[in-house]
């Protein structure tokens, strides 16, 4: 059993503020939000990053934020998706995850 948090959370060990649940992937609010709008989609099933995941899991991912992106209205103006993957680029969950932003204007370069 693996003890990465996003494993305990997908598990249901740790609570979280659920925006939509399938058999594979679960997506929820962050609890440290960066737009009105962060919700985290990760994958039930433990991949450390982008680059070891699977390509039916990655099409999971994107479908289920597809359905919280439309539960959220967030569809209609604009969000945005990020994967961080690895010390460079961000990451600091070792548990492949999709930041999904939005709610307010995004600018880029984001920093």
């Amino acid at each position: 059993m693996n003890d990465c948090i996003f494993c305990k959370i997908a598990r249901g060990e740790i609570p979280s503020s659920k925006v939509y649940e399938n058999e594979k992937i679960l997506v929820f609010n962050d609890i440290e939000p960066q737009a009105p709008v962060h919700m985290l989609v990760i994958p039930k099933k433990h991949f450390d990053n982008v680059t070891e995941c699977d390509n039916e899991t990655l099409c999971a991912m994107f479908d289920a934020m597809r359905t919280a992106v439309r539960n959220t209205g967030i569809d209609k103006d604009g969000f945005r998706c990020v994967m961080n993957t690895g010390e460079n680029g961000g990451q600091s969950v070792n548990h492949i995850h999709m930041h999904v932003l939005g709610g307010r204007s995004l600018q880029w370069p984001p920093g």
